[in-house]
């Protein structure tokens, strides 16, 4: 056994040690008749912002607060505890001469992270403190398990994530994250709703996997006796309702994609698309531009903000350049001047540059040389924008250039942020596009798209020209609130279980 699975083994004797003296302070409580979980209410009349923010009308008044014991100070027969809610922290004032003794005695046993209710009158102590002069105490949870010590200096950050419960007591900092990806997300909703957008729901359980490449959750229905699939997006059936006569709709909802899992992604995440007739993908980049600035205005009070040491200005005129333009800005070579898949092979080839077999097209070289030498590169937010068509199913041909499509994507801090196409409804040119992607799933591309036949039904009927965009929330929730991993503004993020012991 080596020294930190001794030290393990140590700390876990500890913890059941403590559990059972818990555990008998629990027992005896009950043999006295005050089982604290047999208490079904508890009427509190305030929270601790509330006693702080408003102590010159309260000054003297009676409370009633509630919250876990966060600390305890004890001294004879005069003692302060801290109790935290979901507000933050207030200190209280606890006498055996307020109590009595036998209360006094009971409040004495109480442990860190035990829940009480407490009623009394608000004061400061000698030191300015805002406080509660504690006239009865309830006990209304028994913590039977300790909180850890020193939670959010563990190595094992991993812990944090898995007990998240226990993340949000020990570190409430964490909470001011999940605070803002509430509001960011109603401020999204709130920006979509004013320029009249509609927001929809549709179905999570797909009978085909479309509407990005990617490889999906598949489930089976048993009444139905057929296999189906979780959502990879929700593109669709929200263009199947502009062809129903709806203009402008919006969906926010979770997407589940079985790939793999880094800082940057998680099997199942939060996704927005949006869809406006008679719009294109230029009037997408002005919305994206314009909501990205009013959610930053609106959520944090400003639109220069810090991520992971650098400072990102979403206030200023956003860059706009194609897909060729940036490539040939970091890298020299220029495709306008390679026209050939021949020649594009060449160069990647030249480049170091691996391709699949079946991908060695000009279109999907173009596509690798900014996934591998630009993204990274585009700090400041910027506009990538005419991409090939061979990783465009779903988007409208460049008319100037067959080869390209009207799509772009969001870049900031090296990140991609959201996708965006001038809309494809061209029925045969969709199926078209659909039966290339059959191919590249029968030549082994699991992402590929599948043929969706009632789409193609649906375009068949006429969809008008229009615009849709996507945005990656928890990406977007990740900037606004300088988080470094996908895992922080989830709150129960997707991990791979702990072996049983």
């Amino acid at each position: 056994m080596n020294e930190n699975e001794n030290n393990n083994q140590e700390q876990e004797i500890d913890v059941n040690h403590l559990i059972k003296i818990r555990k008998e302070k629990l027992q005896e409580l009950q043999e006295k008749g005050k089982d604290p979980f047999e208490i079904t209410k508890y009427n509190v009349t305030h929270t601790s912002k509330q006693v702080r923010d408003n102590y010159e009308q309260l000054e003297q008044k009676d409370v009633t607060i509630a919250g876990r014991i966060i600390a305890k100070r004890i001294m004879g027969k005069a003692s302060f505890c801290t109790i935290q809610d979901s507000e933050g922290k207030l200190q209280s004032y606890v006498s055996i001469n307020d109590l009595g003794e036998e209360s006094y005695k009971e409040f004495k046993t109480y442990d860190i992270g035990d829940i009480i209710g407490i009623s009394g009158f608000v004061f400061k102590t000698k030191t300015e403190e805002i406080s509660v002069h504690a006239k009865e105490l309830v006990l209304l949870s028994k913590s039977l398990r300790p909180l850890p010590e020193k939670f959010h200096g563990l190595k094992d950050v991993d812990l944090r994530y898995r007990q998240r419960y226990v993340d949000l007591i020990v570190n409430p900092e964490v909470k001011e994250t999940f605070i803002l990806r509430s509001k960011i997300i109603k401020e999204v909703k709130k920006f979509l709703d004013n320029k009249g957008y509609l927001e929809v729901e549709t179905p999570i359980l797909n009978t085909i996997a479309g509407g990005a490449a990617a490889r999906p959750f598949i489930t089976h229905h048993n009444t139905l006796n057929l296999d189906m699939y979780l959502r990879i997006a929700n593109e669709l059936y929200l263009k199947r309702l502009i062809v129903g006569g709806f203009n402008k709709v919006y969906e926010m909802g979770r997407m589940f994609r079985n790939e793999g899992m880094d800082i940057k992604h998680n099997p199942e995440y939060t996704g927005m698309e949006l869809y406006s007739a008679y719009n294109d993908y230029n009037d997408m980049m002005d919305l994206t531009e314009e909501m990205f600035k009013t959610v930053a205005q609106n959520v944090l009070g400003k639109t220069k903000i810090e991520y992971q040491d650098i400072e990102i200005d979403l206030g200023t005129k956003w860059k706009r350049m194609t897909m060729i333009e940036a490539i040939k800005q970091v890298t020299g070579v220029d495709f306008n001047n390679i026209n050939t898949d021949e020649e594009a092979i060449k160069i990647a080839t030249e480049k170091e540059i691996e391709l699949e077999e079946s991908k060695k097209t000009r279109g999907y070289i173009i596509n690798s040389f900014f996934e591998e030498f630009v993204e990274e590169t585009l700090v400041q937010p910027t506009f990538i924008y005419d991409y090939p068509i061979e990783v465009s199913p779903l988007t409208k041909k460049k008319p100037s250039d067959k080869r390209l499509t009207e799509r772009f994507e969001i870049f900031i801090a090296g990140r991609e942020y959201g996708n965006a196409y001038s809309e494809l409804n061209d029925p045969i040119d969709q199926y078209e596009r659909f039966l290339a992607q059959v191919k590249q799933r029968e030549a082994g591309d699991e992402e590929a798209n599948e043929m969706d036949e009632d789409f193609i039904n649906a375009l068949e009927y006429g969809m008008p020209p229009t615009g849709g965009l996507g945005i990656g929330i928890d990406r977007m929730v990740m900037l606004f609130t300088n988080s470094a991993s996908i895992r922080d503004v989830l709150l129960f993020p997707t991990m791979k279980p702990l072996s049983e012991h």
